[in-house]
């Protein structure tokens, strides 16, 4: 009974829409020629033949005007159901063709620029506006639209990118935008437009700047007395002790350690997320750089029983601009890991080759440890992550080490991911610039998207 009354709903709809009125015309006229015929023509099987004729013409004009009824009804549907999603986006959307004529502009989007529908929808805007004297009232909306006015830019994608991403950062009032601009494409494959989808995240970065304010805070405070507690286990643990005593001062100067530890990476990660971690770039020697790192690994390798070997051409010397300090840091914490998360017996193994054709160095530290699980990779370098198995192995860890490393390698120019099997091994790999000019000119925080 439901399906048949949703048939007859759907048919009544279809009926009574615009397309079906070619349809209902030819019916009038059949019906009068019917009649007609009826009356006064003769002999009968001509008007037969006439009244056939007429309801096959009839039937493909029903056919052919029902199918167009039931295409357009199922458009109309879609193209409300996207103007609902549309409005209802907290995102601001607009929409323009080659002559940056606005063909869109959602209700998110008027609360951000604070301009009404009529005084965007069907015009055109360009660069020219912005030194006009209403120029004051648009700017924000011209710069989201040619994002070179913006006093700060960031662009997140390669500008011969399909979609290009930016982040615009204004002054008076702070206002932090996410920008994501893709072309609009008609059935034939060629682009009419380009639609900009606008995320406000002021709130959620002054939010996580209020963060960083308090860790940095707290921070500065708890380190003070936490060194003169981690001088002091460390001054008594020279002393003449008895044995329990001697426990006890070495469980303290590891525990003042471990806290030591927490609070410096707070630190680093609060500078880093305030674009001031500094950096003083300088030629390094990559292969004798790396065989020092290593040279400063062997006690943490023997205490866990772990080989370490470097794959490496002994004749050839790779150049890159680095900040020692920094990378040592990266090196570290890679390499620590590989050990700690090892097994008995277990193998680092670090190699370093040139790309093919490209001006960059990569850098490869493989272990034969537990793995990470393949669900958990993309969420490696986040912050305060730590996958569960590692946990297990090892309770202590910031989760922050991944983190701070890959802000490190971003802001050298390269990339830094992991390839794992579980149970098998992990695999790090880091690429490295040989060129100056391919190092970020500024320092910037790559975090996990918000």
């Amino acid at each position: 009974m439901q399906k048949q009354s949703g048939f007859f709903y759907k048919t009544k709809v279809y009926l009574a829409l615009p397309e079906m009125r070619v349809f209902w015309i030819f019916m009038g006229i059949i019906a009068a020629n019917i009649i007609i015929g009826a009356l006064y023509m003769r002999p009968w099987w001509v008007f037969f033949v006439s009244a056939l004729i007429s309801f096959l013409l009839g039937g493909e004009v029903f056919y052919t005007s029902l199918r167009s009824a039931r295409t357009n009804y199922a458009l109309k549907i879609e193209r409300y159901q996207l103007n609902g999603i549309v409005t209802n986006l907290r995102d601001g959307i607009v929409v323009y063709d080659h002559a940056f004529k606005i063909l869109v502009f959602n209700p998110a989007a008027r609360e951000i620029f604070s301009l009404d529908e009529n005084e965007v929808l069907e015009k055109s805007f360009s660069l020219k506006m912005n030194n006009q004297g209403s120029a004051s009232r648009y700017r924000l909306f011209l710069t989201v639209l040619f994002p070179a006015l913006a006093p700060v830019v960031h662009r997140l994608t390669d500008p011969g990118s399909d979609v290009q991403i930016v982040d615009l950062t204004f002054d008076e009032p702070r206002m932090d935008l996410r920008v994501t601009t893709a072309k609009m494409y008609q059935p034939n494959g060629t682009v009419f437009g380009f639609m900009k989808v606008i995320r406000d995240r002021t709130r959620e970065l002054s939010v996580l700047r209020s963060k960083s304010e308090f860790i940095t805070v707290a921070s500065h405070q708890l380190r003070a007395p936490l060194t003169a507690v981690n001088w002091a286990f460390e001054t008594l643990n020279h002393e003449s002790l008895e044995a329990s005593q001697k426990d006890l001062v070495q469980i303290g100067v590891k525990a003042a350690g471990s806290l030591l530890k927490i609070v410096n990476d707070l630190l680093d990660v609060a500078k880093i997320e305030e674009g001031r971690f500094g950096y003083q770039f300088e030629e390094i020697e990559l292969v004798g750089f790396l065989t020092n790192a290593l040279q400063q690994a062997e006690l943490v390798a023997r205490r866990h029983q772990v080989k370490v070997y470097f794959q490496h051409s002994p004749e050839e010397s790779v150049i890159i601009i680095g900040d020692p300090q920094r990378l040592g840091t990266v090196l570290s914490n890679l390499i620590d890991n590989a050990i700690k998360y090892n097994v008995p017996n277990g193998e680092v193994t670090i190699g370093i080759q040139r790309v093919l054709n490209e001006p960059f160095v990569q850098i490869s530290i493989k272990d034969t440890g537990m793995g990470i699980p393949s669900n958990v990779l993309d969420k490696l370098f986040t912050k305060f992550f730590r996958a569960e198995n590692a946990v297990k192995q090892i309770t202590e860890g910031t989760g922050l080490g991944l983190f701070i490393s890959k802000n490190i390698i971003k802001r050298h120019g390269g990339k830094i991911w992991a390839q794992s099997v579980l149970n098998r091994g992990t695999t790090f790999f880091i690429t490295l610039p040989t060129q100056k000019n391919l190092i970020p000119s500024k320092e910037i925080v790559y975090e996990e998207e918000l």
